[in-house]
C-alpha cells in the first residue's frame, strides 16, 4: 500500500495561518481593552462637575458620560419599558420617559431607573409615578441605549409599551419632537421605587487583555512547535 506523504509546504502554511489568526485576534482584544480604558478615562474626566443646561447650543455639545442637571417636565403620557434587563441576578426592566427641557424647545429621553419584573405576570407594571410639574433631575449622558438580544421585529411604540430594544430616533419620530441622540441615565432620586445602580460601561479591560495574551500565546506556541519539529526532522 503506497504511503501518503504530507507536502513539505503544508506544515509551514498551517503554522503561518495559526500565527496570523492568533495575532489578529490578539490585536483585536487589545484594541477592545484600550477602548474600555478610554471609556473609563472619559467617565473620570466628564463626570467631575454637573452642568446646568440653558439653551439648545449647550445641548448639542454634550459629550458622553458627562453629568448633567436638567430642569423641565416629564411627559407623563409616554412611559416606556425596556424588557430583559437583569440586575444583581434578578429579572427586570428599565423605565424610560421623555423629559421636556424648560426654555429650550428640546426633549431628552431619560432612563429613570430599574425595577424587578413580576414573576407571575411578565407584563404587569408596578405603579411608577413620575413627579408632576417642573422639576430638576440629574444624570449621566450615554451615547446610546444598550441593546439586548431580540428575536423578531421591533414592537410598535405606544404609551406603556414593553420593548426589547429602543432607539432615541424612533421615540422622537413617534412623539414628533426634537431629541438629541443620547439618553440620560437618571441618578437623582425622585422616588417611584426605582433602582439607579447603573452598570459601569468600562468594566472588562483586564478580561480583554487576558484574551489577547491567550491568542498571542497560541501564535507563539505554533511558531515554536514548527521550529522544534523542523529541527528534529533535520537531525533525522
Amino acid at each position: 500500500m503506497p504511503k501518503f506523504k504530507i507536502p513539505r509546504a503544508l506544515p509551514l502554511i498551517a503554522t503561518i495561518s495559526v500565527c496570523v489568526v492568533g495575532i489578529l485576534l490578539g490585536n483585536w482584544q487589545t484594541r477592545r481593552a484600550q477602548e474600555k480604558e478610554e471609556i473609563a478615562r472619559q467617565i473620570e474626566v466628564q463626570s467631575k462637575v454637573p452642568v446646568q443646561l440653558a439653551n439648545s447650543v449647550v445641548l448639542a455639545n454634550v459629550k458622553a458620560y458627562q453629568r448633567l442637571r436638567l430642569r423641565g417636565t416629564f411627559i407623563q403620557q409616554w412611559p416606556l419599558y425596556l424588557d430583559n434587563r437583569p440586575m444583581n441576578g434578578k429579572a427586570g426592566m428599565y423605565a424610560l420617559m421623555p423629559f421636556q427641557i424648560s426654555g429650550s424647545g428640546e426633549t431628552v429621553l431619560v432612563e429613570r431607573g430599574w425595577f424587578q419584573r413580576d414573576l407571575k405576570e411578565r407584563t404587569k407594571i408596578p405603579p411608577l409615578s413620575a413627579p408632576q410639574g417642573e422639576i430638576e433631575i440629574e444624570g449621566v449622558v450615554r451615547s446610546h441605549i444598550d441593546r439586548s438580544m431580540q428575536l423578531g421585529a421591533n414592537e410598535i411604540l405606544v404609551p406603556n409599551a414593553i420593548v426589547q430594544n429602543l432607539s432615541v430616533s424612533a421615540v422622537a419620530e413617534v412623539l414628533k419632537v426634537k431629541m438629541p441622540e443620547w439618553v440620560l441615565e437618571q441618578t437623582s432620586d425622585q422616588g417611584a421605587g426605582l433602582q439607579r445602580d447603573w452598570p459601569a460601561p468600562s468594566n472588562g479591560a483586564d478580561k480583554h487583555r487576558a484574551y489577547a495574551f491567550q491568542w498571542y500565546g497560541l501564535a507563539a506556541m505554533a511558531a515554536l512547535f514548527f521550529v522544534v519539529t523542523g529541527i528534529r526532522r533535520g537531525k533525522k
